[in-house]
This record gives structure tokens, C-alpha cells and sequence, in this order.
């Protein structure tokens, strides 16, 4: 890993006791946080389709390791995909990434929709 290489992972997130929901949540490593957006695809299907990404609270570092309950125990993460990622280029609404992972592997863009809401794919 180079100076310039960060860390990032993707947690599979199952929410709710009775009805399991699960996203995913890809976490980007940013100075002492992880910005992290939720993803309604497992990285697999990101290899071929695009995700819907909606921005959601920045989370902490612990969250690169920790896999188990969350929520007080109204659910669960564990990891599905982790590695390191270059940022090529960025500005306010587009940030193209190039993904060293498991199985997310080359260039990916993270594109904003509106808001809070973007998209996130395989270049």
C-alpha cells in the first residue's frame, strides 16, 4: 500500500429482526472517517449494473475491521469486500476511483444524482 492508497470496505448490512432487509454499505477511508454511501447491490452485481449510492453518515474507522451486531442488536454487518482505492479524479458530483479489491477491481465512478442520492459503477 502507497502513501496515496486508502482503505475502503463493503459491509453487508441486515436490518430489522422480523423482515431481514439487507444493503450494503461502502465506506471510503477520508483523514479519521469512513464516508460512507449505501448501496442497494452486493459488489458482484456492481461488476455488471449500476448501484444506487445514497450518502449516508460518515461512520468511524473501527468499521474497516468490525464485523457483528448493530443498531443495539437490531442487526448486523459483516464484510463482503474490502481493499484499498485511489482517487483518480473529483469534484463536487463526480469522484472517479480506481478500486484495488477482492473483487472490485479497476476504475469506478461515483456519479451524484441529487443530494444525498448517486451512483455508483464500474467505468
Amino acid at each position: 500500500m502507497s502513501r496515496k492508497d486508502k482503505r475502503f470496505v463493503i459491509q453487508e448490512h441486515t436490518a430489522g429482526i422480523r423482515h431481514r432487509r439487507i444493503h450494503w454499505d461502502f465506506m471510503l477511508e477520508s483523514g479519521n472517517i469512513l464516508q460512507t454511501y449505501r448501496l442497494d447491490k452486493a459488489p458482484d452485481e456492481i461488476l455488471h449494473y449500476s448501484a444506487n449510492a445514497l450518502r449516508i453518515l460518515d461512520h468511524s474507522l473501527k468499521f474497516l475491521t468490525y464485523q457483528g451486531p448493530v443498531n443495539k442488536g437490531q442487526g448486523s454487518v459483516c464484510i463482503v469486500e474490502s481493499g484499498t482505492f485511489q482517487i483518480i479524479r473529483q469534484n463536487h458530483s463526480r469522484v472517479k476511483l480506481n478500486l484495488n479489491g477482492q473483487t472490485l477491481e479497476g476504475k469506478f465512478i461515483l456519479v451524484q444524482i441529487k443530494d444525498d442520492e448517486w451512483l455508483f459503477h464500474k467505468q
